[in-house]
């Protein structure tokens, strides 16, 4: 009898301790599905974009030629901050405040043309406004299509 009891007694601790894993794994994950989809939307949502970038369409070729401009232009005004690959681990990032960006996530790529023009051309606390450094309409949205090729 001694022996059923205990035989009982384990059964049942795994019992609870199987049930209390798939719980505690079932909470991580959704607790990491939420934590990823509020980063996604915050990308974006953060800038307060208004509606007609989110549409807006690049008007430019990603030709070589215009990427190996951008690349220029990259290298002269974005790198510092945001590195060589647009791993957000330029010289400048650690002396910033928020996240310069991994330009190369699934999230950033995500986010329009459009949205990634206006970003560059009207900037956000630190990240500054270029539509003065880089006048030419035309070189910030070749610059969009250098961005595109750091998910590469």
């Amino acid at each position: 009898m001694k022996i059923k009891l205990l035989n009982n007694i384990n059964q049942l601790i795994k019992s609870v301790m199987k049930k209390t894993v798939n719980i505690g794994i079932a909470i991580i994950f959704f607790l990491s599905m939420a934590l990823y989809s509020f980063n996604v939307v915050e990308v974006a949502d953060d800038w307060n974009i208004p509606d007609k970038y989110k549409t807006m369409k690049n008007p430019t070729d990603a030709s070589g030629e215009n990427i190996a401009i951008a690349k220029s232009l990259w290298r002269k005004h974005c790198q510092s901050c945001h590195g060589k690959d647009g791993l957000g681990d330029g010289p400048k990032a650690a002396e910033l405040e928020s996240d310069s960006g991994d330009f190369s996530s699934d999230e950033f790529q995500s986010l329009s043309d459009g949205e990634l023009f206006y970003m560059t051309s009207f900037g956000k606390d630190e990240m500054p406004a270029y539509d003065k450094k880089i006048p030419s309409e035309e070189d910030r949205w070749i610059l969009v299509h250098f961005m595109r090729t750091l998910a590469e």
